[in-house]
C-alpha cells in the first residue's frame, strides 16, 4: 500500500512545503491539496515548490474540478510541472463542490467530467483533445505522462470512473461502503473492457493517532468530526437524486445526514465547524482512522485485502506533525509499503 498526504493551502505556503518534505522523509509517496481557489491559495504554485524541494512525491490536487480553470490551462500546468520535474504529478478530478459553489456555480454534469477527463488527459500527454469543439494540441511535450483519478460516490459516478478513469478516489475510510464501491468501479471497468485492477483505488480520510483513552479518542473525533461534513455535502446530492431510501446507494452512506440542516463553506473542511454537529460519533469512527497506531494498522490492513492500493492521510487536525511521524515509524513500516 501507497500512503499520501493530504493538505489544505493555507498560507503560509512555506508550511505545506515543509509538511510534504516531512511526509516524503517519513516514507510518504503522494503530497495532495485541496483545489479551491476562493478559500485557499492556489495549489499548482505551491506544487511546483513541493516538488523542487522534494526528489520522489508525487504531487496533485484532491481534487481539481472541470469548471474553475479551461481545460486546456489545467493540463497545460501539470505538463510543464511534469516537464520541470519528471512526470511526477496525478490529477485528481472530480464534479466540484467547494470550488464550485463558493464562486456561485454548480457542479460539473457527468458527462463533462467524463468528457474533461479524456481531454486533460491527452493534451498533457502530448496528443490531440477536443475542447468546447475545438480540436488543439500542446506542442512542447515530450513524453508526458499524466494519470486522471476520479472522485466519486454515487453509482453513476463510479461507473464512470471505471470506464474513463486511471484511478479511483473514495474520500472515506469505512470497509464496508469501500468494499461496496470499489466493486462497483471494477465492475465498470470490466464492463468497458478494461483490467478492473488497472483503475488504482485511493481512500482518503482523516488520521488522527491518539492513545485509546475515553478522553483522547474524544478529542480526536472532534478534530475529525468536520469531515463528515465535507463528505454530507455529497451524499445531500445522492439524496436529492435517488431519495432517503434507495436501492443503488447504501444507507451506510446516507443515513448519518438526517439531522443536517444546511452548510457554510466559510468553515468548510475546519476543525470545529459548526455545520457538522450533526455528525454522529459511530460515523466518525467509520469514516475516519482514529486511536493509537495499532488501530489503524488494523484498519488498512482491512482496506488493503479490498484491493486498496494508497491511504491518503488528511491532516486538517491539530496534530498533523505526530501523525505523519507515527505513520513514518510504525504505520506504513507495518503495511509494507516502500520507504
Amino acid at each position: 500500500m501507497d500512503f499520501g498526504l493530504v493538505l489544505q493551502t493555507d498560507p503560509p505556503g512555506s508550511a505545506t512545503v515543509g509538511l510534504m518534505r516531512r511526509a516524503e522523509r517519513n516514507g510518504f509517496r503522494y503530497g495532495w491539496t485541496f483545489d479551491s481557489p476562493v478559500l485557499w491559495q492556489e495549489p499548482y504554485v505551491i506544487h511546483s515548490r513541493i516538488l523542487a524541494h522534494t526528489t520522489q512525491l508525487t504531487v496533485g490536487p484532491m481534487v481539481t474540478n472541470p469548471g474553475s480553470r479551461s481545460w486546456e490551462v489545467t493540463a497545460s500546468t501539470f505538463a510543464t510541472l511534469n516537464e520541470m520535474y519528471g512526470n511526477r504529478t496525478v490529477c485528481g478530478i472530480g464534479r466540484g463542490d467547494s470550488a464550485m459553489r463558493v464562486a456561485g456555480r454548480p457542479p460539473v454534469t457527468l458527462n463533462r467530467l467524463g468528457q474533461a477527463i479524456t481531454a486533460i488527459r491527452d493534451l498533457a500527454e502530448g496528443r490531440e483533445a477536443v475542447v468546447d469543439g475545438n480540436p488543439m494540441r500542446l506542442p512542447w511535450v515530450r513524453d508526458g505522462r499524466l494519470p486522471v483519478w476520479m472522485a466519486a460516490y454515487g453509482p453513476k459516478a463510479l461507473a464512470l470512473a471505471g470506464r474513463e478513469a486511471d484511478g479511483f478516489i473514495l474520500q472515506l475510510a469505512d470497509p464496508v461502503l469501500t468494499s461496496w464501491m470499489t466493486a462497483a468501479v471494477r465492475q465498470a471497468a470490466a464492463q468497458a473492457g478494461r483490467d478492473p485492477a488497472s483503475v488504482t483505488i485511493c481512500v482518503a480520510a482523516p488520521a488522527y493517532v491518539c492513545e485509546d483513552t475515553p478522553a483522547a479518542l474524544a478529542h480526536a473525533r472532534e478534530q475529525c468530526r468536520w469531515f463528515g461534513g465535507m463528505v454530507g455535502n455529497h451524499v445531500a446530492d445522492l439524496v436529492s437524486r435517488y431519495g432517503e431510501h434507495s436501492d443503488v446507494v447504501p444507507a451506510a452512506l446516507t443515513s448519518y445526514i438526517k439531522e443536517r440542516a444546511g452548510y457554510d463553506y466559510a468553515h468548510h473542511g475546519r476543525v470545529g465547524n459548526p455545520d457538522t454537529a450533526f455528525v454522529p460519533d459511530d460515523t466518525v469512527d467509520r469514516f475516519c482512522l482514529i486511536g493509537p497506531e495499532q488501530a489503524h494498522v488494523a484498519r488498512l490492513r482491512e482496506l488493503a485485502e479490498l484491493g486498496v492500493d494508497q491511504f491518503a492521510l488528511y491532516a486538517m487536525h491539530d496534530a498533523k506533525e505526530r501523525a505523519i511521524d507515527a505513520y513514518g515509524s510504525g504505520v506504513i513500516p507495518a503495511l509494507g509499503a516502500p520507504v
